[in-house]
This record gives structure tokens, sequence and C-alpha cells, in this order.
């Protein structure tokens, strides 16, 4: 493997000794104080999108974040506003592209949005990077786009997964056959059937996790078993409604600080869950991997009128050294909401969890004790059984 840099196959202790002077930097743009370690990281509060909101309005545009070497300004729902740079790889996504095979040569028909967001500029910035020029497409306009792919020869699709599936098809309609090989896809989920077809169409596909604020966060590589995490992130997964690290190939809510010092978000919650998956990955990167997208950790979810939050369930929690996990259920009982609430534990009776459940959820629900280690492992904390249809 020709890696992108020497950073990709450092050794765990180096990765490590690197990540820590990057984020005591970070940190002291912050104005906080230095960590002895990265396990120090669990120990600062996480900033949600909400507290982002929140702190843009009361100073905007940024909410008092220390930006610099500023060359564009984003928005995205929220409003959140993003700032962007055009440094060499400012989103990292440079590194993506180049796992999947897209470098000098390459022609990228660049299918994410320009307007007001920021995924085409970050798309962009990861081709110049690697030296590949780019047809800034943007979204829509399919018959354009075909013709626009077929004239100058576009060998590289960059897009929603399923967006390249529309202008094949309709290439076909149109009697044309468009050079694209390789995709460099994200902003929704690669479904394996899909990439099957694209795979039959003789185009490599590989996807990418980044968001507006953060950059690229983790990427696939040919070897396909997971998703490695970019170098200049510290992703960390932590229980839903909570900082706390969960063990290793628990399920969790993915918490990234990045190491930009253009603009240091420290543990910046995404709101996706995802799991940290052992070993390396096969092609020789040494970082270490997640499963990708596993669902919204956000499972805010309505019972008796009275909404429940993850945060709620995770007092609950705390409040009892003998509880391992806990998962609140809602379920319809006629046509009343009920609510379960499955304790891991050991403890034998149910009734001495009852004030805990009425102080922390502000309901009233049956309490199931269960075995440790029984709940499932995907996350969930909040689990809505209720048919709506």
């Amino acid at each position: 493997m020709t890696g992108y840099d020497t950073l990709e196959t450092r050794s765990a202790d180096e990765r490590a000794a690197d990540q820590l002077k990057a984020l005591n930097a970070q940190l002291a743009l912050n104005g906080r104080d230095p960590a002895a370690s990265l396990g120090d990281l669990a120990k600062l509060p996480v900033l949600r999108k909400s507290d982002l909101v929140a702190a843009q309005k009361a100073k905007p545009p940024f909410g008092g974040l220390p930006v610099s070497n500023l060359a564009h300004v984003f928005q995205s729902p929220g409003p959140i506003y993003e700032p962007g740079g055009v440094g060499h790889d400012w989103w990292r996504v440079g590194r993506f592209l180049h796992a999947a095979g897209i470098g000098r040569g390459d022609i990228v028909q660049n299918c994410f949005g320009y307007h007001l967001t920021p995924a085409g500029m970050i798309f962009e910035n990861g081709a110049r990077a690697v030296g590949a020029a780019v047809l800034p497409a943007g979204t829509g306009q399919t018959d354009l786009q075909v013709r626009a792919a077929v004239d100058i020869g576009t060998t590289a699709y960059a897009g929603t997964p399923d967006y390249l599936k529309v202008i094949l098809d309709r290439a076909e309609e149109m009697g044309e056959r468009p050079k694209i090989a390789k995709a460099a896809v994200g902003g929704g989920a690669l479904f394996p059937s899909l990439r099957a077809e694209y795979a039959d169409r003789g185009i490599a596909c590989l996807q990418c996790y980044a968001t507006a604020d953060l950059g690229n966060i983790a990427y696939e590589s040919a070897a396909m078993e997971g998703m490695i995490v970019d170098e200049g992130v510290i992703v960390e997964i932590v229980r839903p409604g909570t900082g706390d690290p969960v063990p290793e190939g628990e399920v969790g809510e993915v918490v990234v600080t990045t190491l930009n010092p253009d603009y240091p978000l420290i543990r910046f919650a995404t709101g996706d869950l995802s799991a940290v998956m052992p070993g390396a990955s096969p092609c020789g990167r040494t970082n270490l991997r997640i499963k990708g997208w596993m669902g919204r950790a956000d499972q805010t979810t309505k019972i008796k009128g009275m909404f429940v939050r993850p945060e709620q369930v995770a007092e609950f929690v705390a409040r009892h050294a003998e509880i391992a996990r806990a998962r609140v259920v809602a379920t319809r009982e006629g046509e009343m909401d009920a609510m379960t609430v499955m304790v891991e534990t050991e403890a034998g009776d149910a009734a001495a969890f009852e004030k805990s459940v009425i102080d922390t959820l502000k309901l009233r629900g049956r309490i199931q004790l269960v075995p440790r280690g029984s709940l499932p492992n995907d996350g969930k904390v909040i689990e809505d059984q209720r048919q709506y249809e």
C-alpha cells in the first residue's frame, strides 16, 4: 500500500504522543488546561449541536470559538455556521480520495452541493489535495451532468451514494457511456446492493463519514473492512446522553475532537451511533476503525405527553452502582402509552428503583430486571415500539 502520508502507518504509541501534543495545542486555543493523557478528554464537557446554535446566537457567527484563517462561511440546518479554509486538505478529504484511488489524471464530477452548505467545497478541497481536476457539477440538471461527463471524460464521481445511479441510468437512456470508474460517496447510506450494482458497471465505490463541522471523520479503504478514523481527529464512542466512553465494541455516540487549529472543536457530539472495531485494517493503515453509521444517538421520545431523553436515562443509571445499563421501551396498551424500564442488574427488587425512575424520567413505568449483558448492543437507551401506521 502506498499511503497518503506516513501518519497512516504510525505505531499506536507514536500516534497517541502526537495526538496529545496536538490536543493540548487545541485546549490552549480554547483557554483550557493541558491534558496529561488522551484519557483526560473524557473529563471535559461534550459540545452538542444545540449548544453550538445557542452560542452562535449569543456570539455570532461562530459562538466565540477561536476561528482563524477564515476563507468561507457556510450555513447548515439549525442554523449552524461553519468556517471554511483553503489550506492544503483543510477538511482532510484528500486522504479518503487517495484511499479511493483518485489522484492526478482524474477529473472528479463533484455532485455535492455548493450553495450555502459546505459539502461541495469540502470535496473540491480534497480533490485539489490529491492533484485531481474538478467539474463543479453540484446537484440536479441530470441531462447536463451526463453531457458533461461524456464530453469532458470525467473519471471519478463524488456525491451522495444514490445520485450516481441517477446519472448512469439517464446516460443509458440517452445512449451515452460515461467513463466514470471510481466513486467517493458520503452524506447518506451506501447500501450493499447499490455498491454491488456499481461494481457490476465497472465502478469501485468507497464511502466516507464526514460532517460540515468536522470534515472527514473516518473513511473506507479498498479493504472495505470498517471505516478507518482520520489522522486529524480524535474519536470517542460514548454512552448516549453522557460523555462517558463505552468499552471497545459497544455501540455508542460518536464524539469527535478535531486537531485543525483553524477551528478547534473539542468533544463535538455528532449525534451518530457507531462502535470501535478490534484490530487494524488489512490495508496496512494502523489507526482505529469504527463500524460506520449505525443510527442516531438522539433518541428523545414523547411518552404519555412527556419527552424522555437519553441523558435522563443516563442520570437514572448513575444513581445506582448496581445498574450496568438501562433501556426505556415505549409501547401501546390499548389506546394508552406504556413505558417499561429494562434494567441490567444483579439486584432482585424492582421496587427499589421506582422512586429513581419517577425522579429522573418524570413518569411511572413498569420496571423489568434483566441479567447483565442481555440488552442488545445497538446503542439504544430509548426504544419506541409503537406503531404509527
